[in-house]
């Protein structure tokens, strides 16, 4: 039985303390830890993340607190080999995220970064079906209203990063040029709408469309290849495919059979086997979320 801390009790945090206390087969939470008093769980409870860390002794921590305290709290964890997962991005800048990346290395602890996308089902049907095409272009929206608990970051650090990883964990290809747009129209201080256009090898084209401007959310990723034409929704898990084109703009529609499932439930199972096994399978590491991050701070 693992013994997990969870740092930040905020709408990420709650979901990954759902998602442990059913996978209690596995993994135990020995602590919490929030800048807030908590009340209503039977797990200790600090405000103090030292004191959590020395009273509960947790082999790994999950970080879900906004991104400027990541390096700060996975530095206090690497420090007492405390295995770590750090919801994404790794954080606030590419300097923090080596420093973590350095530090983890020096230490010998096991760490990886939150891009539950990964584990999205038609995510992982979607490379199935890409396996031996040849990719054309891949494109991506997500959009959606504005949540106003986000006031640390913009669009770009906040959900671009989802899909410039997911663009290059779908293609198993590297940026090789790029080009970002973006604008603020709501948010006080940071973007809120960004299209993000790229040049990957074997001369794949990319694109991201991202903003908090749109009444309703929206997650797809289309991807053209040279015999089909794949849709995949990321909400509804549902993954179609169009092939067999003819003159008289007629197609065959082939909606692929995928097995729904709850991506942060699989992500959760994939980080308590990886501190087990060292296998990281398809959890994203720190250097992934380095890349995002250069990525998305270029502008």
């Amino acid at each position: 039985m693992m013994k997990i801390g969870l740092i930040g009790l905020g709408s990420m945090g709650k979901n990954h303390y759902r998602i442990l206390k059913e996978l209690d087969d596995f993994a135990t939470v020995v602590g919490l830890c929030d800048y807030e008093k908590l009340e209503g769980y039977s797990e200790p409870c600090f405000t103090d993340i030292d004191e959590m860390l020395e009273n509960t002794k947790p082999e790994a921590v999950i970080i879900a607190t906004p991104t400027f305290l990541h390096k700060e709290i996975a530095l206090k964890c690497i420090d007492r080999g405390i295995h770590i997962f750090i919801e994404k991005p790794a954080a606030a800048t590419v300097e923090d995220a080596k420093i973590i990346k350095e530090a983890c290395e020096a230490k010998g602890v096991k760490s990886c970064v939150g891009h539950v996308e990964r584990f999205n089902p038609v995510v992982q049907a979607l490379q199935n079906e890409l396996k031996g095409r040849e990719i054309y272009t891949i494109s991506i929206t997500r959009v959606g209203p504005f949540p106003p608990r986000i006031a640390d970051v913009g669009v770009l650090t906040d959900l671009s990063v989802h899909d410039i990883d997911l663009m290059r964990f779908i293609t198993h290809r590297n940026i090789k040029d790029q080009a970002i747009f973006k604008s603020r129209k709501i948010h006080n201080h940071h973007e809120d709408n960004a299209v993000l256009n790229f040049a990957l090898e074997d001369n794949i084209v990319a694109n991201i469309l991202t903003n908090w401007l749109t009444p309703f959310k929206k997650r797809i990723i289309e991807v053209a290849c040279k015999e089909v034409y794949l849709e995949a929704d990321l909400i509804t898990q549902n993954l179609t495919e169009y092939s067999g084109y003819s003159k008289q703009n007629s197609y065959v529609v082939r909606d692929c059979h995928i097995k729904k499932d709850e991506p942060l439930l699989k992500e959760m199972e994939a980080f308590l086997h990886y501190i087990k096994t060292g296998e990281i399978g398809s959890l994203a590491t720190v250097q992934d979320s380095i890349i995002t991050l250069e990525v998305a701070t270029s502008t």
